[in-house]
This record gives C-alpha cells, sequence and structure tokens, in this order.
C-alpha cells in the first residue's frame, strides 16, 4: 500500500460521506449513519493499510496528520449528528475532510519510511493521534459557532449553545490528555517536560483559550455571541498551532517540532 492507492480510497470514502450527507437531509437517519460509519471504514482502512507498509504510524509529515483529520472530522460531525441529529452537520464535515482530502491530493509530502530518534517513541503515536482527534471536535465546535454566527435566523437557543458547550469540554479533555502524552515523550526523547519551544508556547495559547472560553461560559452574565467569536478565535489560534508555526522565523531551525514541516 502506498500513497498513490489513496486517492481511490478517499474517492470512495468522500461518496460514502456525501450519500450519507443526503440521507441526513431526508431525514433517513439509520441510513445516515450506516453510509458515514462506511466511509469512514474505508477511509480508516487506507490508514491502517499505509501504517503497515511504512512500518510506521503515518504522522511524521504535515500531509500524514491531514490525513488523520480528514477522518476525523466525518466521525466528530457523525457523533454531533448521532447525538443532536442536525441535519446539516454531516454536509459540513465532509466538506472539510474534503478540503484536507484535496490538499493532500494536490500537495503531498514526502512520506519516507524513516523516523528520527526522537519519533521512535511509544507516546509518538498517542500524542499526534489524542491531538487530531482534540482538533476535529474543536473543529466542529467552530463550525457551529460559525452557523450559530452567520446562519441561524433565530437566537440561538440554550441547547445549541450547549452543543459547542459539549464539544469544547470533550476537545480541551482530549487536548489536555494529548499535552500530557506529549510532555511524557519530551522527557523520554529530550529530557525534560516542557522547554516553551515554539510549538509549545502556542499549544499553551490554544489551551489557555479554550479554557476561558469554558470558564467565561460560567459567568451568569456572559453574553452568547460574545462566547461564539472567542470559539472562533480560539480555533483561529488552533490553526496556528498546528501548522502556522511552521512558517514562523522563530520556528525555522530552532523548533524540535520542525520534523513535521
Amino acid at each position: 500500500m502506498t500513497w498513490t492507492h489513496f486517492p481511490y480510497f478517499s474517492i470512495v470514502a468522500v461518496l460514502l460521506w456525501m450519500v450519507g450527507a443526503w440521507f441526513a437531509w431526508r431525514d433517513r437517519r439509520k441510513q445516515a449513519v450506516a453510509v458515514t460509519m462506511a466511509g469512514l471504514t474505508v477511509f480508516f482502512a487506507f490508514i491502517v493499510l499505509f501504517w503497515i507498509a511504512l512500518e510506521r504510524p503515518p504522522l511524521r509529515t504535515m500531509g500524514e496528520t491531514r490525513l488523520w483529520y480528514s477522518f476525523f472530522l466525518p466521525l466528530s460531525g457523525l457523533l454531533v449528528y448521532g447525538r443532536w441529529k442536525y441535519k446539516w452537520i454531516l454536509t459540513f464535515s465532509t466538506i472539510l475532510a474534503l478540503v484536507f482530502i484535496c490538499v493532500n491530493l494536490l500537495k503531498p509530502e514526502i512520506h519516507s519510511k524513516t523516523l528520527m530518534p526522537a519519533l521512535q517513541s511509544p507516546w509518538f503515536a498517542p500524542h499526534v493521534i489524542v491531538y487530531m482527534f482534540a482538533y476535529a471536535l474543536l473543529g466542529a465546535s467552530a463550525v457551529m459557532a460559525l452557523y450559530l454566527l452567520f446562519f441561524k435566523k433565530q437566537q440561538p437557543s440554550k441547547e445549541e449553545f450547549g452543543i459547542c458547550d459539549d464539544l469544547v469540554n470533550v476537545g480541551l479533555a482530549f487536548m489536555t490528555i494529548g499535552m500530557l502524552f506529549g510532555a511524557l515523550w519530551a522527557k523520554e526523547a529530550w529530557g525534560h517536560y516542557w522547554s516553551w519551544d515554539p510549538k509549545e508556547t502556542w499549544a499553551a495559547i490554544t489551551w489557555f483559550a479554550y479554557l476561558v472560553y469554558v470558564h467565561y461560559r460560567r459567568i451568569p452574565s456572559h453574553h452568547g455571541r460574545m462566547a461564539l467569536w472567542m470559539l472562533l478565535v480560539a480555533f483561529v489560534l488552533l490553526q496556528m498551532c498546528w501548522w502556522g508555526i511552521n512558517y514562523l522565523p522563530s520556528a525555522q531551525g530552532t523548533s524540535v517540532h520542525t520534523y513535521s514541516s
């Protein structure tokens, strides 16, 4: 299994996700869930086979992390749809996943089998996978915030704000676990848990941004729209932490995380 097989798996998966989204709009919930799950199975099958072929976790390059993000986005959309039955969420999650898949198709990364010693750690795969799942959940919360701010005509209900809160709470929990895994990995690889590397600094900024949102929502006099804008700002910071850091001069040649660029 090589990267040349990716288009075939991704096309089948996206088509299944699109059919699942269509079923959701038609109020055919069981079919929507089943077809979306089938698409996720096809996509995950490629990840597993690619993992076997590489003889390492496909988590080293930006293209490989985009691969996981493309998988977790429809998964998070399915979780939201299964819990709250929003018809549009599968369409949005499919479109977002398609964007990342297209980026990988148009700009594939180099996927060599070689891993530097720092990445040959049992904490490497859990750290990145948990982070990607957290990013997908927080991405779903950003999509929900965009919908409530710009597309919903009526005042958002308490339940709709609750969806954002639930997604952020779970996403932040997984992000925290990912940070702990990363600290254990850093201790094993470099001898210290935290070094305020540029990547680590932006990870801390992102973590605090979502923590501020969680606490702000608990203030009785908080403003709902302000909270939604805070979610969007936090998601921009998340993008900076994930891939924007690679373009900062401070990270060039000094960051221990530049292996992922």
